[in-house]
């Protein structure tokens, strides 16, 4: 039996916090949530790192990363594209 690729790979939009490392980068992701007691909104945050194949994203780039098969030991998402460049 062969199994079927997925076709709608998971998407998120951050902010790029680390871009020190080749063909690399880190991302906040925030999402805003009620907390589950009080039902005050709450945000949390996570950082994914990400491939950027040509070293083309600045600290504060506002972009959008894609799910992608495991590149690294903690790289699984890769640069979507870029939706707003920092003013820097």
């Amino acid at each position: 039996m062969v199994k079927k690729r997925k076709s709608n790979p998971k998407t998120r939009e951050g902010v790029v916090v680390s871009n020190k490392m080749d063909k690399s980068a880190v991302v906040r992701v925030d999402r805003r949530v009620p907390h589950p007691v009080f039902k005050k909104i709450i945000t949390l945050s996570a950082k994914y790192m990400i491939l950027d194949e040509k070293n083309q994203l600045g600290i504060g780039d506002k972009v959008r990363i894609i799910e992608t098969r495991p590149l690294s030991k903690r790289k699984r998402w890769r640069l979507g594209d870029v939706l707003e460049k920092a003013l820097s």
